[in-house]
């Protein structure tokens, strides 16, 4: 700012050399007042105009931080659900044989475990080989439903040969 302020002095010290005229000096001098204070009111309304973009841009950078640390939320538990689980700890679904209670049990490699609802004990069966079939002893699974419905449609087309 002291530039500025240097050159309008040296502007109308070079005025003041080039005329001599009291009168004229001082309409001048005015002239050049007047056009300073408008080049300032647009420098402000300039300014003014500037700050409120500026607010808006940090308004809707706040909105879309908002929107990043929801987004980053949901990622980080999904990736805690699919990434995280210790190696042979899993969360499995289990029906208690005796009192048919479902519960959710974290399994580490157990053989058995205890049933929170009538507190027997559950013979957990790791058996790799794969059974043919449905047991029948699941409470959400429909595959009897399916063997069967396959069973009859073979058994129908036999029967139309």
């Amino acid at each position: 700012m002291s530039v500025l302020s240097d050159n309008y002095k040296r502007i109308i010290s070079e005025i003041e050399g080039k005329l001599s005229n009291p009168e004229e000096l001082e309409f001048v001098k005015e002239k050049i007042s007047e056009l300073s204070m408008l080049f300032m009111d647009m420098m402000d309304s300039f300014a003014e105009k500037a700050d409120e973009k500026i607010k808006q841009i940090e308004e809707k950078q706040k909105q879309i931080e908002a929107k990043m640390d929801e987004v980053e939320s949901a990622v980080n538990e999904i990736e805690s659900d699919i990434y995280t689980e210790e190696e042979g700890s899993f969360d499995f679904e289990i029906v208690c044989p005796y009192c048919n209670y479902e519960f959710v049990a974290e399994i580490n490699g157990k053989n058995e475990i205890a049933c929170p609802e009538c507190n027997n004990m559950i013979e957990l069966d790791w058996n790799d080989e794969e059974e043919e079939g449905c047991s029948g002893h699941c409470s959400s699974c429909h595959g009897c439903e399916e063997d069967d419905f396959e069973e009859e449609k073979e058994d129908e087309e036999e029967d139309d040969m």
